[in-house]
């Protein structure tokens, strides 16, 4: 991108909210109450690297595949853990969101892996040895070959596997968990078809079919599931379980510790409408988000998930404006989203709230640095109205692997050599550090 296009971006951002880009002035400042969080997030498949045990790695390595890239190293966190958490100290961050990788855990069915479990156990006490609070995902979307050859989530054991699995990994690792999450975004799971309109999420499952089909075919079953996947066959099925997955892992894991805070992460777009438009905009709420909120509702807290917003009209989402800044994907850049999730979110689901991922891909740092302040500007108008934060984590950490789009989208705050595995924070992860050490922005 060039200079002059970097610039006017930059600026373009920073008018969003006044004062998100360079120090705001004391009198401008809002400051987060004592106990907010500060921190960044990660998820396992996508930093860890050869998770071979994974639906996901199968997906990669299957003839057809939709993926870009096979993951291979990604990030090789599962050898350099702790320069991770020495990262997150290092921005000046204080909490630090992974995942736990089930095919690692429970490679077989039944066979569960205590050197795995002393693995995420080591992860959970590097967090404390250097005073970082540990937010644990159970499962962040991938699951184990051996489940998703049983079919998934769209399996009648599937529920009762989960809960299993959840109880498993909670005797080992809940006495150092701060707060633990049970699934990532399961609301967005085979719900393509109802978030793409038109016909347009129909012509993206038929490859993601035939490649499910052709590791069923490899593994001689009779349907392949990914936890992760575009084509479901019923979608009604895989969410039905999934609501259920979720209550009976957050049953399981306070069987073991009832004192851990446990939620689940839901993806919520800020869907807005334009004159005609809010009986689509409120569909789309009831059909992928509304379901999910009223089960989170017995929750200790909500985990909201922000990238976007959707303005929609009669006829569908509404197009972008010509003058709106973009990302890399060509998405627009719109900082206040995130509070228009969290609004929506907590009058359907008054619990706390903890922004568990908020980010943008982006090949311009600039970008990321203006969006960052912007969106907790927002943010922070939003507690000011009296809903209850627990805090923020960014996505990502760590530019790494993202799913089928391979490592071309960089959603991280560090830049990851995939030779050396060295890290380099970006300007915009120092942008977050400082405004953690402020408590303000």
């Amino acid at each position: 991108m060039h200079l002059k296009r970097r610039t006017l971006l930059t600026g373009a951002l920073a008018g969003l909210v006044p004062g998100t880009v360079g120090r705001a002035s004391a009198a401008s400042r809002r400051v987060f109450p004592e106990e907010f969080r500060w921190g960044a997030a990660t998820a396992a498949y996508q930093v860890e690297g050869n998770n071979t045990n994974s639906d996901t790695w199968a997906l990669e390595h299957a003839d057809p595949t939709t993926f870009t890239d096979m993951s291979g190293d990604a990030a090789n966190s599962f050898e350099l853990w702790p320069r991770d958490l020495d990262l997150v100290i290092t921005l000046g961050l204080d909490t630090y969101r992974f995942s736990l990788e089930w095919a690692r855990i429970e490679p077989a069915r039944g066979q569960f892996s205590v050197a795995m479990l002393d693995h995420y156990k080591r992860i959970i006490e590097g967090c404390h040895a250097r005073g970082i609070t540990p937010v644990v995902t159970f499962n962040h979307f991938t699951t184990p070959i051996w489940f998703a050859a049983k079919g998934g989530w769209s399996s009648p054991e599937a529920v009762d596997l989960f809960a299993r699995f959840c109880e498993t990994a909670a005797r080992h690792l809940t006495d150092g968990m701060a707060f633990a999450t049970t699934l990532n975004e399961p609301n967005l799971v085979g719900m393509l078809e109802v978030a793409l309109p038109g016909g347009r999420g129909r012509k993206l499952m038929g490859p993601d079919k035939k490649m499910s089909e052709a590791v069923a075919r490899r593994l001689g079953v009779d349907l392949f599931l990914a936890g992760n996947p575009i084509y479901v066959p019923d979608r009604h099925v895989v969410q039905a379980n999934l609501i259920a997955g979720h209550k009976a892992g957050r049953a399981a894991i306070k069987s073991v510790r009832g004192d851990l805070p446990v939620g689940v992460s839901l993806a919520i777009n800020d869907d807005q409408a334009i004159a005609g438009g809010e009986p689509l905009r409120d569909s789309m709420r009831r059909e992928l988000y509304d379901p999910w909120l009223e089960a989170a509702r017995d929750d200790d807290f909500l985990g909201v998930q922000n990238y976007y917003r959707a303005v929609w009209g009669p006829d569908g989402k509404v197009p972008i404006p010509d003058d709106a800044i973009v990302n890399s994907s060509g998405s627009e850049i719109y900082a206040a989203s995130l509070a228009g999730a969290v609004r929506y979110a907590y009058s359907r689901c008054p619990r706390p709230v903890f922004v568990t991922e908020h980010g943008v891909a982006t090949d311009d740092d600039a970008q990321r640095a203006a969006f960052i302040p912007a969106a907790l500007r927002a943010l922070h108008d939003v507690m000011q109205e009296g809903i209850p934060l627990k805090g923020y984590l960014h996505w990502s950490l760590l530019d790494n692997y993202e799913w089928f789009h391979g490592y071309g989208p960089r959603y991280g705050l560090c830049d990851v050599d995939r030779t050396s595995f060295a890290r380099t924070p970006k300007p915009s992860a120092h942008v977050l550090g400082a405004l953690a050490r402020a408590n303000a922005v």
